[in-house]
């Protein structure tokens, strides 16, 4: 739903206000904003306080932003499980099967879940559980 697209509801009567619109109509003039004052002659922006000192600058900056940080699609044992048997799992399977809808800056296989099938797993990180599961199913893990 965006702001253009918004009707009052079916069987509704209320109309549109149009103000600005001559005296008559109830919202002419002034179009009911008051006399006068920064408020009925212009916008402020948001989170203006008067010309006080605003609350995003009274409070002290905390933390950073790493900009060489790396966020993984992640996949569990789980999702994994639903590969047959002898299946060789590459990113790019996983993106066509709707599995990982972003591959960011690669996949994380992580052990939540069990996984009953022998299978080939290409990703770009495994967490250690993840390995011990694949390899006591029988599979393989191949770090890409």
């Amino acid at each position: 739903m965006k702001l253009n697209e918004l009707k009052p509801a079916a069987g509704s009567r209320s109309k549109r206000l149009r103000k600005g619109r001559g005296l008559s109509s109830g919202h002419g003039f002034t179009s009911g904003r008051g006399t006068k004052g920064q408020k009925a002659h212009g916008k402020t922006r948001l989170g203006f306080e008067g010309g006080q000192m605003p609350l995003y600058r009274q409070i002290p900056k905390r933390g950073f932003t790493n900009i060489n940080r790396k966020e993984y699609a992640i996949v569990n044992l789980t999702t994994l499980d639903r590969f047959e048997d002898g299946t060789e799992v590459t990113p790019q399977l996983l993106m066509e099967s709707g599995i990982v809808k972003n591959l960011k800056s690669g996949i994380k296989v992580l052990g939540n879940g069990k996984l009953t099938k022998k299978l080939t797993v290409k990703a770009n990180k495994f967490s250690a559980s993840a390995v011990s599961a694949i390899e006591a199913a029988g599979g393989k893990t191949e770090v890409m």
